[in-house]
């Protein structure tokens, strides 16, 4: 590894886990998700290279709690193309999340993940509604992303 892509594999702060814990994280939270009988199919009928995806959001993660630069890609975009999203597909999300983050015993980890993959979903959703994919929704009544208790 040169220099300039060691430096910018270093994290810029004190960040709350290592790149182990990340690892474990990512991989925790996807078995979880992968076995979910609600979030499961979904995530199967849009990735078809699990090992290619666990890679990539393992460099997503890294970045947002560690300050690492190796993503690349426009999670946003791609999410906005989904049909059919609603709010319980995202408090589902982030309870597997909480559990993921719970199993990893790093209370710093779990403080931090935690409080951006709220944010994640909240902005993920918000965007959503913007972009009138929740129409139906909306004439359904349907609210908005809350972390489950």
């Amino acid at each position: 590894m040169n220099r300039l892509s060691a430096a910018s594999e270093a994290p810029p702060f004190s960040a709350p886990c290592s790149e182990e814990e990340v690892v474990a994280l990512v991989h925790d939270f996807y078995a979880r998700v992968r076995r979910d009988p609600l979030l499961g199919p979904i995530f199967d009928q849009h990735i078809d290279d699990w090992d290619a995806h666990l890679a990539h959001l393992t460099d997503f993660w890294s970045a947002v709690l560690r300050g690492t630069r190796r993503f690349r890609g426009a999670p946003m975009a791609r999410h906005m193309a989904l049909p059919g999203l609603r709010p319980m597909l995202f408090q589902r999300w982030l309870a597997l999340f909480g559990q993921a983050t719970e199993a990893s015993g790093n209370a710093a980890l779990k403080a931090e993940a935690d409080q951006r993959a709220m944010a994640i979903a909240q902005t993920f959703w918000q965007r959503y509604r913007i972009e009138g994919h929740d129409a139906v929704l909306q004439r359904a009544g349907s609210g908005g992303i809350e972390a489950d208790a």
